[in-house]
């Protein structure tokens, strides 16, 4: 079996052009990765010699690809900036002079964001991704939660996304979905993405750029929780339709909520409605209804805000237990009352012309 010093090695014969050293000396060789004969790593480069490091990545795969014991290997290259001074919110909403890109073939894209982590985002945009396939559109769903990505064990897919040339990724599909995540790239549920922030921006970018993500009436974007990079660069730099803005009723969630929606409103971002996830709890056993995060809370924050409230989702077993399963709950019941708020949001999001 090939380990990691035999790969570094390797690596250590091929010339930075830039910095004239091998390219392992010159710090470009990141998260490298050996699963059995799979190696995964990455080439963190300054984004003004792109085009002079794509030979370097190509011979770099070519390389490792012919060590005994290698059986595949996946060499991607992320752009690092020079700049030092931190972003300007304020400026986002400023496109650049070529203006906010389309992803070619995608119609539409939809983002579902957080204030905080620990609400049921992640849980919202499976299920309605799935909604809106089974309405018979054509859907996509990237995983920008790159520190914790969670869709492939929601939308119960594995395996590894092929790349026939090195630059193009071709996703995977399930549900009536086409779905892209870094943790399909990584070996095991447990491993973790140490990264610095030009690495996980260089990482999303070739998601939204470089997956074959075919013709889609809607991409739904699941973002991490908060106002950081991943939601910086998408508002800069891709042209957004529009966000739904997820929280639970209670108000240290609601606080964290207005902060993602006066980012979103700092960046031009039309922000669609908010959706109240546990919103109550039905025991199973006796019937009684509880509400134990508070309820409406985010109905009246919308109300406030003049934003459409989307839908009101149940604390319920069963849309835990399916997302686990890797069937979302419109999948595996779509025509229980848990499934119900979802289906019903995403035909009124086409109706809309929203989705």
């Amino acid at each position: 079996m090939t380990t990691r010093e035999a790969i570094l090695d390797e690596l250590k014969g091929i010339k930075d052009p830039v910095s004239g050293k091998d390219i392992v000396s010159a710090g470009l060789v990141r998260a490298l990765n050996v699963e059995g004969g799979a190696v995964r790593f990455v080439l963190e480069i300054d984004g003004a010699h792109a085009k002079a490091m794509d030979p370097v990545r190509a011979e770099a795969e070519a390389r490792v690809k012919a060590l005994d014991g290698v059986t595949g290997v996946s060499a991607m290259m992320t752009a690092h900036s020079q700049q030092k001074a931190p972003p300007d919110l304020k400026g986002a909403s400023k496109p650049a002079a070529t203006g906010p890109q389309k992803v070619p073939g995608v119609d539409r894209i939809l983002l579902v964001a957080s204030g905080k982590g620990g609400v049921g985002k992640s849980t919202v945009s499976a299920n309605l991704a799935t909604a809106l396939a089974a309405e018979g559109r054509r859907v996509g769903l990237l995983d920008a939660d790159i520190y914790g990505p969670s869709q492939p064990r929601m939308m119960g897919v594995t395996g590894r996304p092929d790349s026939p040339d090195g630059k193009i990724i071709l996703p995977l599909r399930n549900h009536g979905v086409t779905l892209m995540s870094i943790g399909l790239m990584l070996p095991n549920d447990n491993e973790a993405i140490v990264w610095r922030g030009p690495m996980l921006m260089g990482a999303l970018q070739q998601m939204m750029g470089q997956v074959q993500w075919g013709a889609l009436d809607v991409l739904v974007i699941d973002l991490p929780p908060g106002t950081g990079d991943v939601q910086l660069t998408l508002g800069q730099k891709y042209a957004v339709d529009g966000a739904i803005v997820v929280s639970t009723p209670q108000d240290v969630a609601l606080l964290d909520a207005r902060k993602a929606i006066s980012m979103f409103n700092k960046m031009d971002t039309p922000i669609i409605g908010m959706i109240e996830n546990m919103s109550t709890h039905v025991c199973s056993n006796c019937g009684h209804e509880e509400h134990l995060f508070g309820h409406g809370g985010v109905a009246a924050e919308a109300e406030k805000l003049g934003i459409p409230l989307l839908a009101e989702i149940p604390l319920h077993l069963d849309i835990r237990l399916a997302a686990d399963a890797g069937a979302p709950v419109v999948v595996s019941a779509p025509d229980s009352p848990q499934a119900a708020p979802y289906r019903k949001m995403a035909k009124e999001l086409i109706a809309q012309g929203k989705a």
